[in-house]
């Protein structure tokens, strides 16, 4: 907790002699016993806050393998099939895994796509945030979904930064990547609770009494300044100090991201504590509450939260890596949806979970498989899509698609349809004052909608 003391005042004291305007406490509020959640939910049932459209996107780092999640390939002969079991779930007649016993029994909640095109093979979140590879990225610098709701619907509170980042740092650097502002600058990058941004963003010795001066505060973001000068783009000060004095004078952020104020029946649903995957490639933090703490960051005003979750590049032993990985999934996704319906917030907030590709259809001689970038699979739950369903399907190998290839930037634009952004229409201009479409395909998924 961040203590602010301004002066002592004799008028208008409280009894230990503190007035109310020189009190500030930044991540210990606390209102009559209420958490977060219950604050929020009196403020929308009185009208305080209107709902806003969100999305959580779940980055599974180094790519699934597409024939073992929601289509198991049973006809398929043993070094391609794997040791897996498809199960039924609550959908009549849809099969996915059975590692996935959870996620089976809210098929009427989710849908998931088995027939992913569009990945090339790069072992990075860019498709997975944007739409475009790596390599659009590195020629065009196409920004991330997040970037372009910060920059085409602002924030929905001032204090509240619109594109958070809660990405955990990786073995493999590029997994970690939080999403990229790509040509909007780094005014538009998400905002990361554990990375430099909130280290900079603290007050180190700077009284209430001082918080109303820019110099002062100025000077506690001294690292943003420099960042800044040294990329070249200065415009880009303002935005960050504004955001800077929001966060420090308001405690809606830092709450979201207090789990102590989270309800104790709810955190248990979700799993407690980070279990450590340890492997001789691609060791990855396992924290299924981050998943909470994304539910509590759109609840409190932010539009797109990003999340890595483990880590699934399966050369060898894949069947152990995912009876490790697996589970995970099942209780984070299923207790999100399952809050996410609870809070009233499921119609308005979109769930996506994929990787950058799908895996070989041939499991290799160390019991894995490798890249595959021919075909990938997702999930996708909430956000007023419609649920209980598999779209399209993979040849009997899993090769390549069979029926119905979707491509990523269909999702996207069935992402920002929902978000209430017509992609054929809405455009933002580059540096050079060109207006850019915010993807190149603006195809909706129609059974989504």
């Amino acid at each position: 907790m961040l203590t602010l003391l301004g002066n002592r005042q004799r008028k208008r004291d409280f009894c230990d002699g503190i007035s109310r305007r020189n009190f500030l406490n930044i991540g210990g509020l606390a209102l009559g016993g209420f958490s977060l959640p219950q604050m929020l939910r009196a403020e929308a049932a009185a009208g305080v806050r209107a709902p806003h459209k969100g999305v959580i996107m779940v980055f599974l780092a180094g790519g699934p393998p597409h024939q073992e999640m929601w289509e198991v390939k049973t006809e398929a002969p043993s070094e391609i099939r794997g040791e897996f079991n498809p199960i039924s779930t609550r959908v009549p007649g849809l099969q996915i895994c059975e590692l996935f016993p959870q996620i089976a029994a809210r098929m009427d909640r989710v849908s998931v796509i088995r027939s992913l095109v569009g990945a090339l093979n790069e072992h990075s979140p860019y498709m997975c945030y944007s739409g475009y590879s790596e390599r659009d990225f590195r020629t065009r610098h196409r920004p991330c979904l997040g970037s372009f709701l910060s920059k085409v619907q602002g924030p929905v509170d001032q204090s509240v930064p619109p594109f958070v980042s809660l990405a955990l740092k990786t073995l493999h650097a590029p997994w970690a990547n939080p999403g990229e502002p790509g040509f909007l600058g780094r005014s538009y990058a998400p905002f990361q609770p554990d990375g430099a941004g909130a280290a900079n963003m603290k007050l180190n010795g700077i009284t209430l009494d001082r918080l109303g001066d820019r110099r002062g505060l100025l000077a506690s973001v001294d690292r943003f300044r420099r960042d800044i000068d040294r990329l070249g783009e200065l415009s880009s000060v303002d935005e960050f100090t504004a955001q800077a004095l929001g966060v420090l004078t308001s405690s809606k952020l830092v709450h979201a991201l207090d789990l102590e104020q989270e309800e104790p029946g709810i955190r248990d649903k979700y799993g407690r504590g980070k279990p450590i995957f340890k492997s001789s490639t691609h060791p990855a933090n396992w924290h299924t509450e981050q998943f909470l703490v994304a539910r509590r960051l759109i609840q409190a005003g932010v539009r797109c939260v990003t999340l890595n979750f483990g880590t699934w590049d399966s050369h060898n032993k894949n069947s152990e890596r995912m009876r490790h990985n697996s589970p995970h999934v099942d209780l984070g996704v299923s207790a999100l949806v399952d809050d996410l319906h609870e809070q009233g917030m499921l119609d308005d907030v979109a769930v996506v979970v994929w990787g950058e590709f799908g895996r070989t259809p041939k499991i290799n001689k160390t019991g894995g498989r490798d890249h595959w970038p021919q075909v990938s699979c997702a999930l996708l739950a909430g956000g007023g899509l419609r649920p209980g369903q598999a779209i399209g399907s993979t040849n009997r190998l899993g090769e390549v698609p069979q029926e119905r290839p979707v491509h990523y930037q269909d999702v996207f634009a069935t992402l920002y349809r929902q978000l209430g952004i017509d992609v054929s229409r809405v455009t933002v201009p580059d540096p050079q004052g060109r207006p850019q479409y915010l993807l190149d395909r603006h195809e909706v998924i129609s059974e989504l909608v």
